[in-house]
């Protein structure tokens, strides 16, 4: 009898790599012509980001560099829940992306009905902010992991750890 093997299910990502890229988005600001004089900010905290602009236009261009660096530092944009755009003191607005880090129960409960829907031979089971799949065949986990990778439209990026 075969041992079983087990893959996690996880969405993490790397703190240093978004705080270079926050860093290369403020270093931007700084040297860009159309942002140098707008007294615009971006700064990261533990479980947030927040981008401060004279107006939202220009937070709007912050954004999307902002975005840039991540992608190209190898983040998926999908780790940020941006919220409102909002006013701030002396006429400026500002916007709080919250750090999404994790599986909550809910989606993790709707990964585990999609994996035993599409794999039926695999066993999903919710471990706090993972989703761990076990099964007798390694080809069962990769069918797994190929239906999870085909569903593109996680409101999270997932991993795949421990794949034993």
């Amino acid at each position: 009898m075969a041992a079983e093997s087990s893959f996690d299910v996880v969405s993490q990502f790397d703190r240093q790599e978004l705080a270079n890229a926050v860093d290369q988005t403020a270093r931007e600001i700084g040297t860009r012509y159309d942002l140098k004089s707008t007294g615009s900010e971006v700064a990261l905290g533990k479980s947030d980001l927040s981008i401060g602009a004279d107006s939202e236009f220009t937070l709007k261009q912050i954004h999307a560099v902002l975005v840039e660096k991540m992608v190209r530092r190898g983040l998926d944009a999908r780790i940020l829940d941006w919220g409102k755009i909002a006013p701030a003191a002396r006429g400026t607005v500002r916007q709080v992306a919250t750090l999404r880090e994790g599986l909550d129960q809910e989606l993790a409960r709707e990964l585990v009905k999609f994996i035993k829907g599409a794999a039926p031979k695999v066993r999903p089971q919710i471990q706090g902010d993972a989703v761990r799949v076990f099964g007798r065949s390694r080809d069962d986990l990769q069918a797994a992991i190929a239906a999870l990778r085909k569903k593109e439209d996680w409101p999270v990026p997932l991993q795949f750890i421990n794949y034993r």
